[in-house]
């Protein structure tokens, strides 16, 4: 897997996940809803690790700077 995201992608996935987790963990948001965003921000949070999007591929989408 080739990276295909940049850092500011990177940082509001991880802003995003926090905020999603906190929506969730502050019971601001329950029940299916809930649970669907924690996996959501979940998400966001292991691409945001790795630095690499499967959503990007199909598309040719790259947010990172080329070398």
């Amino acid at each position: 897997m080739k990276k295909n995201m940049g850092n500011a992608d990177r940082i509001i996935r991880v802003i995003l996940a926090g905020v999603l987790a906190g929506l969730y963990f502050g019971n601001v948001v329950t029940g299916t809803l809930g649970i669907v965003l924690v996996a959501l921000g979940g998400v966001f949070l292991l691409t945001s690790l790795i630095g690499f999007c499967p959503l990007y591929a199909p598309f040719g989408i790259k947010t990172c700077k080329t070398k």
